[in-house]
């Protein structure tokens, strides 16, 4: 133990990741201090190979070792900075898990990420994959990303607009290599504005009675549908929604829908665009349930890549591939993986 850090030689990372695939890291360094940065950055192991920055590991895939260090952020300091009774802004530091975070500002009163509970990682990824559930996205709810530049060596605070948020992207993965996040500051409503026509969230509030919901209702009818829709990572391996709904050309939706009326079809990112469903089209190519050996397609959800127990993560990246092959040769769709590859390309 250094001051601030903890590093640790070939480092197995097989429980560092939701996925449960056997993998190696050269070194491990878990920062307990954020200040202790400029001195883990400047470390040899560093700086002689690419290095890693992971949170929960529920949105890698380690298709092999990774190639240089693996640094994970383990600070965790949380407080409310300001309240003014109509809404708080509230820092969690980047080790601080993402779901507890959830409840513990449900519990607080506040308002706005109901809808993204039960998401596994940190707070510290959040921001990097703009994670979004059930008509939320985290950046609507995010002020401020800190993080370290690591090209010029300074910490710098980025606005919601300097964070480039778009659909499951921001700047944090076009500059992959640049930002260490280290902290991130949301500001909450205390006066609720509750999103409820998404897959089933009204009909699981009448299921639980619930005719005036509140946040925390809202909270608890998304952690029931997720538990019954999305395998437990401690259970079985898997990093939640494996591919992205593509967005596409309107006019594409449209000659799809003659073929495929029920498609489901959504608004994309823009008036022109719309964006298709992947589980859909994924379990129309027949891949829901199947099993290659221990790699795997859930059984109740399409977009779930599974580990049985022994699959490599090389045996679910090739089991992915095909499956986006098959979309493609079948609807003429692109699909694409939310969880960044290590060890190989896409």
């Amino acid at each position: 133990m250094t001051q601030g850090y903890r590093l640790t030689a070939h480092a197995p990372l097989r429980d560092r990741t939701t996925f449960g695939v056997p993998a190696t890291a050269p070194w491990l360094i878990e920062i307990d201090d954020t200040a202790a940065l400029p001195e883990v950055l400047a470390l040899p192991q560093v700086t002689e190979a690419e290095s890693l920055v992971i949170g929960g590991g529920s949105n890698l895939l380690f298709a092999g070792d990774a190639p240089g260090a693996v640094i994970a952020m383990a600070t965790r300091g949380l407080r409310v900075l300001s309240d003014d009774g109509a809404q708080a802004r509230v820092r969690a530091d980047a080790g601080v898990a993402w779901h507890p975070f959830v409840m513990w500002t449900l519990e607080q009163g506040l308002c706005g990420l109901e809808n993204l509970a039960l998401i596994p990682g940190t707070v510290g990824a959040s921001p990097i994959q703009n994670i979004g559930a059930y008509g939320t996205e985290v950046g609507e709810f995010i002020d401020v990303v800190e993080a370290l530049d690591r090209h010029n060596g300074v910490m710098v605070r980025l606005d919601r607009a300097s964070c480039a948020f778009g659909y499951r992207d921001s700047v944090f993965k076009h500059e992959a290599d640049r930002y260490l996040v280290t902290a991130v500051e949301f500001v909450l409503p205390r006066t609720p504005h509750l999103r409820l026509d998404y897959a089933g969230i009204r009909e699981e509030l009448g299921a639980m009675g619930i005719s005036a919901p509140t946040a925390r209702d809202v909270g608890a009818a998304v952690v029931n549908i997720r538990r019954r829709k999305l395998p437990d990572p401690a259970v079985v391996g898997n990093a939640g929604s494996f591919f992205k709904n593509p967005i596409i050309s309107q006019a594409q939706a449209d000659a799809l829908l003659v073929d495929y009326p029920t498609l489901p079809v959504f608004r994309g990112d823009a008036a022109h665009n719309r964006k298709v469903s992947a589980a859909w089209m994924i379990e129309a190519c027949g891949w829901k349930g199947h099993r290659d050996g221990d790699a795997g397609v859930s059984a109740a959800h399409a977009l779930v890549l599974v580990n049985h127990g022994q699959a490599t993560g090389a045996q679910l990246l090739a089991l992915a591939r095909r499956i986006a092959e098959s979309v493609h040769a079948r609807f003429g769709v692109a699909i694409e993986p939310e969880p960044k590859i290590i060890g190989a390309r896409w």
